[in-house]
């Protein structure tokens, strides 16, 4: 994918709460499996509220939104001693965290990128924070280390984005985020030395890095207003040029438009240098605008390729005087069109794939001669070949319930590359001959399992409008379900992202304890397309609940697991799902793990890059039909006093800047304050993470150790 579009990851009574009059230091501890009640933090409630088109609604924890005030911090500090209590009193976290460790503990590669004349890959050897960057002359020669990002910091909290060699392969710039912030800073290596030159570009957010021809600089994207804390919206993003040995504040102003701040702009050089490529995105809306510089001309003006946003455009690459990109325009499940720039009206667009009914398209690389084609047919990776001329395609065998990711190739290339993997299968790193359409393992992990002893099962769940949700259980095949089964269902739907097998040492962890793990592909997501995606946003999001809770239904009536023993888990607008299907049927599941969720719906958009997610949430305050599709399920505000809800818990960060706490501080304190009977309601929140993107192995391991911990207790295994 060569641009980046902005992340995801997205009438009534007011909310009703009341407050806690515990000390904020309280902790009260039980024994296992025990149901005793617990004395929650005290939080306060405040006399806030506000009027949406003539609806007033109470929002009595509006304090907890600043996120460094003396109160928020008493607040999180008393939260995590609860919480850290409570999971510390489970006899198997130290079980479960080195099994985790052993299963984490497998070298993995990423997948090369011919760049510069160079190969670059990434490795880990096993347990390292953060995965290693390697170069060599080519496949076969002998590796070394370029980049390692565990030097760039003591704890494992610096993290690499975007990277890219330049065209002469003298140079390596690469992003580094700091605490999983969104905010970067772009630096640029010496590959031969392997030291830093002094150029440094800060305050970088959702960037490529795109190098000029000839390797005097690249382009990259920014925002005019920085600001860390998340509170403050970003808009009228610039796509801006550094040059080599110059200071930013010189850097030339490439393309902006103030009179659209919510454009967003995302630079790509093609493979034959000759063009500077811009798209054009409008917040995380998949439809797209495509912009074009020539570099061979000085000073030439930009010009519109394809304008209008009518329809999602995603460059593939340039081949002679064609621009090749995938779209949905006259296609749900998308095609490949070529633009001929020397004649560039709609009316000459050349149709070279075909949109197929039965597979969505997903990605596409331009290597051999040939467009490699990636597809997904009810949620599994399907790969093929196709002339770029035009005609029919051959496709290329692949094995079981898995996922190809990763796809990369290019024109001068006579192969492609991409990760295969499924739920017990660790991702391995595929070679494709692209003329002979045959594949070979470049890369393949040793792991401390055998994938044989798992089985994936693809199921169909039918939705409360008969709408048919493919959902994946993945189990040892020793383990027989029935009621009495742990289970834990997964989903996201949004944002027209596509959830697919894909393979977690966590998820191997879980299983091993004689538990089910299940994926479901709900409305909202990229599988089925378009119209899917459209299906599941703004009037119509209810459909993703209802996919998901069908799937739960499902689960129960077949007899693969029961209510008690039924934990949901979904992350940022996974955590919405969550928080949406545990206050709308709190009796159906035994616990729910919402991760960094959107969760109070009305003031999203006042937050970072929240305005963003209208195209699949809308904004309350524009319209009365958004506040009201909205407030009717937004998880704050569903929550209700007296009901018992399943036990929860809550992950966040203390300053994520995508999906800002107050989400997970808020939906916690009135949960707490709500609750009826001892079901605990718990938040752990990492005080040196944010969204999730780079966060360190240790990091990842001890809170999944948390969550399995919480969930061993709650489900009572």
């Amino acid at each position: 994918m060569f641009h980046v579009r902005l992340p995801h990851l997205l009438v009534a009574s007011p909310l009703l709460v009341s407050s806690c009059s515990s000390s904020a230091d309280a902790v009260a501890r039980s024994a296992p499996g025990a149901r005793a009640a617990i004395v929650y933090p005290h939080a306060r409630t405040a006399d806030v509220v506000d009027d949406y088109h003539g609806v007033k609604v109470a929002d009595p924890y509006r304090w907890l939104e600043d996120p460094d005030s003396a109160e928020t911090r008493a607040w999180v500090d008393a939260q995590n001693a609860l919480t850290r209590a409570w999971i510390d009193a489970v006899p198997e976290r130290e079980a479960i965290e080195a099994r985790l460790k052993e299963l984490w503990d497998y070298e993995r590669f990423g997948v090369p990128a011919r760049e510069g004349g160079l190969v670059v890959f990434t490795r880990n050897d096993g347990l390292q924070n953060q995965p290693v960057y390697w170069v060599a002359a080519d496949l076969d020669a002998p590796p070394r280390v370029l980049l390692d990002p565990n030097s760039l910091s003591k704890d494992g909290t610096a993290s690499i984005g975007s990277t890219r060699a330049s065209p002469d392969g003298k140079s390596f710039a690469y992003e580094v985020s700091e605490g999983g912030s969104d905010w970067t800073t772009i630096r640029v290596r010496d590959v031969a030395s392997g030291k830093d030159r002094d150029d440094r570009v800060e305050w970088v957010k959702f960037s490529n890095i795109a190098w000029r021809p000839d390797a005097s600089g690249f382009y990259y994207s920014t925002f005019p207003e920085h600001d860390t804390t998340g509170n403050v919206k970003l808009v009228k993003q610039e796509l801006r040029f550094h040059r080599l040995g110059t200071p930013q504040s010189t850097d030339e102003l490439v393309f902006a438009r103030p009179d659209e701040p919510e454009w967003g702009f995302s630079g790509y050089v093609t493979d034959d240098g000759a063009l500077l490529v811009i798209t054009v995105t409008q917040g995380t809306d998949p439809r797209t605008q495509v912009f074009a510089q020539d570099l061979a001309r000085p000073g030439a003006r930009v010009v519109e390729l394809a304008a209008g946003f009518d329809a999602e455009f995603e460059v593939i690459e340039k081949v002679g005087t064609e621009l090749f990109l995938k779209t949905d325009l006259d296609a749900p499940t998308k095609r490949v069109i070529a633009i001929d720039l020397a004649r560039p009206d709609r009316a000459h667009w050349r149709a070279v794939f075909s949109a197929d009914p039965e597979r969505t398209l997903e990605r596409a690389v331009i290597a051999g001669g040939r467009l490699v084609a990636l597809h997904m047919e009810d949620a599994r990776s399907v790969l093929s070949v196709a002339p770029l001329e035009g005609g029919a395609s051959a496709r290329v065998p692949l094995d079981g319930f898995g996922a190809a990711s990763g796809l990369s190739g290019s024109p001068h290339d006579a192969d492609a590359f991409f990760a295969w993997s499924s739920f017990a299968r660790a991702a391995e790193v595929l070679r494709l001959d692209v003329a002979t359409r045959a594949l070979s393992v470049w890369r393949r992990p040793k792991t401390a399992f055998d994938p044989a002893d798992y089985v994936t099962e693809q199921l169909f769940a039918t939705s409360k409008d008969e709408t048919r949700v493919p959902l994946f259980v993945t189990r040892r095949k020793d383990v027989t379900p029935s009621s009495a089964t742990p289970c834990l269902l997964y989903g996201y739907g949004g944002f027209d992202v596509s959830i697919q097998p894909a393979f977690s040492p966590a998820v191997l962890a879980w299983m091993d304890q004689g538990a089910l793990y299940a994926s479901a592909v709900l409305r909202g997501g990229g599988e089925y397309g378009r119209d899917w995606h459209a299906a599941g946003t703004q009037a119509r999001k209810q459909n993703v609940f209802d996919d998901f809770i069908a799937c739960a239904e499902y689960l129960i009536a077949k007899g693969w697991t029961s209510s008690p023993k039924l934990a949901i888990h979904g992350a940022s607008n996974g955590g919405l799902l969550v928080g949406a299907c545990m206050t709308q049927r709190p009796e159906l599941f035994g616990a729910a793990l919402p991760a960094v969720g959107v969760l109070d719906m009305l003031r999203y958009d006042q937050f970072t890059i929240g305005w963003a997610w209208e195209s699949d949430y809308g904004i309350a305050k524009k319209s009365r039909a958004a506040f009201d599709w909205l407030f009717a399920y937004s998880p704050l505000h569903a929550v209700r006093a007296g009901v018992r809800y399943p036990p929860t818990f809550v992950t966040t960060a203390d300053h994520d800047d995508r999906v800002v706490p107050a989400h997970s501080y808020k939906f916690t304190a009135a949960l707490q304050a709500a609750q009826a009977g001892p079901d605990p309601i718990l938040i752990r929140i990492d005080v040196k993470a944010g969204h999730g993107a780079g966060k360190s192995t240790s990091m990842k391991i001890e809170e999944v150790a948390d969550q399995w911990a919480f969930l061993r207790r709650a489900l009572e295994l």
